[in-house]
């Protein structure tokens, strides 16, 4: 035996000592690693609440336009707190291709529905398997809630032929669960309603079913007449999706980020405000009902606003306000325009046109730990950007078949510039499939269209306008630049051969 070392029995010792220690330092390691990696997506991610009013034109918010005959107390408070993106625009000029557009990323015609919106009972226009706003954040630790209009198809279950699905109302079987609505899509949960508040079914959804059965058919939501619940009007939707998504924002758990999608029926038809705020702009006429009804838009999210200052999470919420399109002309803006108030303000055209607005939007940010208050970015963004902005947060990139319209703003809310670099342009569509690009201070309209119900009459000449110089889209001056026509005409024709207008990096 030598003396001075160790026996084979401790040298055996010896190493599984090392070897446990070794185990415990790497197990301690990954552990305080997951457990940063949980804190940095519970404690420093943002909550999320994406406010998106319907058919609430830019120059319905008083903050945007200093001559509107409409006061918007609570949507200025986000102006001045906040960041207003001056030329912001929704995917579409009309609703379905925008709310689709909203959740993947994606214009919407590049889907099945090429033009217009989907009807009643159209069957879902998204699938499970692809990737969206509220199915990205749940993967990375959010709770996720939407409350409101859905308007992108369900899958009502059939009577006649049990286990299919079927799109014709005296079918529906409203018993059964609905598929491949909000939360198959990656919702955790929804309360709302299927489409527009002018088509049918009249009842409230909650989850993956019908919260009433409809029994009898009623004209008070519109010129569509269809089943509804018979103890519900136009005026008690609203009102109950506020409180919703209040309820929803103050049951949240602090320790996990949310993202509420809160999506309103107002001030779309039917025009309906709730008995508090009847009269409440003082305003007559058409004008007055439709004002009413916008001021109750500004008291809902006066209400969200106030939720979460009651829960502390003001500070580290990105909330943002904006429409899926303009006005509708329809309603009785000939009148409003006599009286003073111009809903697109000094923008050309309404809903479902090509011109500036139908669906250039309202679009204003607050998130105080990241936003200085009363900033302005004049950089052109879409609705379609809020999945790329989501996955810059988030800082977990999007696969390449996700999000190919969708550019991340998040350097304009740090006060940077957003890298253009990866989207040369932005395009625009209307409710008859028509075509606009805008790519720096120039658009070009393949058509010029002014929105639905509106008297003028479609221009099938290529219109292109200086934006900076004329926002108004008064002067065309295709003419005078046959060149900037042809790359514009070239850089769509391209968006839609590569089935992408943003490069990923």
């Amino acid at each position: 035996m030598k003396f001075g070392g160790p026996s084979t029995t401790q040298n055996k010792m010896k190493h599984r000592n090392y070897i446990r220690s070794i185990s415990i330092v790497v197990v301690l390691l990954v552990f305080s690693g997951y457990t940063a990696s949980a804190k940095d997506r519970t404690g420093t991610l943002p909550n999320i609440v994406y406010i998106l009013a319907d058919d609430m034109g830019y120059g319905d918010v008083s903050a945007l336009n200093p001559e509107s005959k409409i006061q918007t107390p609570s949507i200025d408070r986000l102006a001045s707190e906040g960041m207003n993106f001056t030329d912001a625009h929704s995917g579409s000029s009309v609703c379905t291709p925008t709310r689709y557009g909203i959740l993947t990323g994606r214009y919407c015609w590049r889907t099945r529905l090429k033009r217009a919106v989907l009807w009643n009972y159209d069957n879902s226009l998204m699938k499970p398997s692809q990737l969206n706003v509220a199915s990205y954040l749940k993967e990375n630790g959010y709770n996720t809630g939407m409350v409101g209009k859905w308007h992108l198809g369900l899958d009502w279950a059939s009577q006649s032929k049990p286990g299919e699905i079927t799109e014709d109302e005296a079918d529906v079987d409203f018993a059964k669960p609905f598929k491949n609505g909000p939360v198959d899509m990656g919702f955790d949960y929804f309360f709302g309603i299927n489409a527009s508040l002018d088509m049918p079914p009249y009842i409230f959804l909650k989850n993956d079913k019908a919260v009433s059965i409809p029994t009898v058919a009623k004209k008070t939501f519109g010129r569509r007449i269809g089943l509804a619940d018979k103890d519900l009007e136009p005026e008690h939707f609203l009102p109950a999706f506020t409180q919703e998504a209040v309820s929803y924002i103050k049951a949240q758990d602090k320790n996990q980020p949310f993202f509420l999608y809160f999506s309103l029926n107002a001030p779309h038809t039917p025009i309906a405000p709730s008995k508090p705020f009847q009269g409440k702009s003082k305003l007559e006429g058409k004008l007055g009902k439709y004002a009413d009804f916008c001021i109750e838009v500004d008291d809902t999210v006066g209400q969200v606003l106030a939720a979460l200052e009651e829960r502390g999470l003001s500070d580290n919420t990105l909330v943002i306000f904006t429409a899926d399109n303009g006005c509708a002309y329809y309603i009785g803006v000939k009148q409003f325009e006599e009286e003073g108030h111009f809903p697109s303000a000094n923008y050309r055209g309404y809903k479902g046109g090509t011109f500036d607005g139908g669906h250039r939007v309202p679009f204003l940010v607050r998130w105080p730990a990241t936003i200085k208050p009363r900033t302005q970015n004049d950089q052109t963004i879409c609705l379609t950007d809020l999945l790329a902005t989501c996955a810059a947060i988030v800082a977990e990139p999007l696969p390449r078949n996700a999000g190919e319209d969708s550019l991340s703003f998040l350097p304009a809310l740090r006060g940077e510039a957003i890298d253009t670099s990866m989207r040369q342009g932005v395009v625009h569509h209307d409710f008859g499939g028509n075509f606009a690009i805008r790519k720096g201070k120039w658009k070009l309209l393949t058509k010029a269209t002014s929105g639905l119900g509106h008297p003028y009459k479609s221009d099938l000449t290529p219109q292109l306008y200086d934006m900076q110089g004329d926002p108004g889209e008064t002067t065309n001056v295709a003419s005078q630049h046959p060149e900037v026509v042809k790359a514009l005409t070239a850089l769509l024709e391209q968006y839609k051969r590569e089935k992408r207008s943003v490069r990923r990096r």
